[in-house]
């Protein structure tokens, strides 16, 4: 018995150093704890949207832009006469170690049923997939979009850039190299569309810097090295051209910005802002006090069941709107 309890306990040591170092030299275990909880909440938010999800929208599921099996999009327009219509390609959060466009579906059907082309992006996720390859993916996605413009209904003379969380990021992204061949030249990305047929952004939630404190983060440190594939992602020079606000100028599109009022990510939202509008770009803020109360945490976007969520869809609709008058 005492061979077999130093047996069992010598097991559970190599156990618990396997684990730890796992734990100490990759992202992966707590990244795909994340992405169980993240997902568990993008489940939650579909639940929740149900009731508000319209029924006059005609959906088009499961489009492959690419050969990888997360290369899918789902396209959403309003029922009737088919039209060119004015194109939002969202881009799903989930800092870049979860989500899925099932997770915006019903949002995208709710701004549709408003009068848009709306668009749902899956790409492939760190830790499998390390930055730039997200990237890569949605600018496929798009070139794909254009191709196929005609029949989903897609004015390709308007494309808005929208996204949450992370997503935001990746459109923002998406955005400044359209408009900096210089950029895209650094990136090593023929962008799919032309300055002329980007429209807007409509940004929720993002984060659009890396700062050193971001390392006292559980959360964003684990999504940084999973996306950047290096432990040292604030020295990674390939990753540091993921973040743009330092690189923006006077030629990108008008943009919708906000954030809620308690989300750990308000003041980057601010930052870009205020960075956008010193280049001499309309943005178009909704970004709430922090003493709101209830407090609005990130992602408040989606409840809409709270009235500036409400608010927030009723402004980014009216956004939409201009563009096309534009």
């Amino acid at each position: 018995m005492k061979l077999l309890f130093l047996w069992v306990a010598g097991v559970v040591a190599v156990v618990a150093a396997t684990a730890a170092a796992l734990y100490l030299l990759t992202p992966w275990p707590r990244a795909l704890l994340l992405r169980h909880e993240f997902d568990a909440a993008g489940r939650e938010t579909v639940r929740k949207l149900a009731p508000h999800v319209p029924q006059d929208v005609t959906a088009i599921l499961d489009q492959r832009y690419g050969t990888d099996y997360r290369d899918r999009l789902d396209v959403f327009h309003p029922a009737g006469p088919p039209r060119p219509r004015l194109t939002v390609v969202w881009i799903h959060g989930g800092g870049w170690v979860a989500g899925s466009k099932d997770h915006i579906a019903p949002y995208a059907r709710i701004l549709a049923a408003k009068g848009f082309t709306v668009v749902a992006i899956d790409y492939a996720l760190a830790p499998g997939a390390t930055y730039p390859t997200p990237v890569q993916q949605v600018n496929q996605a798009l070139g794909y979009l254009m191709q196929e413009a005609d029949r989903l209904q897609i004015d390709p003379s308007r494309i808005v850039l929208a996204g949450d969380s992370a997503g935001a990021q990746i459109a923002l992204q998406l955005a400044t190299f359209t408009a900096q061949p210089s950029y895209a030249e650094l990136l090593h990305i023929a962008p799919a569309l032309g300055r002329g047929q980007l429209a807007g952004l409509l940004l929720y939630c993002g984060i659009y810097r890396m700062e050193p404190k971001d390392v006292d983060n559980t959360v964003l440190t684990i999504e940084f090295w999973a996306y950047s594939g290096s432990r040292d992602f604030l020295n990674d020079k390939v990753f540091a051209t993921a973040w743009v606000i330092d690189r923006l100028n006077g030629n990108l599109p008008p943009a919708f910005i906000s954030v809620g009022s308690k989300d750990d990510l308000r003041r980057q939202s601010i930052a870009l802002a205020d960075a956008l509008e010193k280049q001499g770009v309309r943005v178009e803020r909704l970004i709430f006090p922090t003493d709101t109360q209830p407090p609005l945490f990130h992602e408040y976007q989606f409840d809409l069941d709270r009235p500036e969520a409400q608010q927030a869809l009723a402004k980014s609709v009216a956004f939409l709107e201009s563009l096309q008058r534009r």
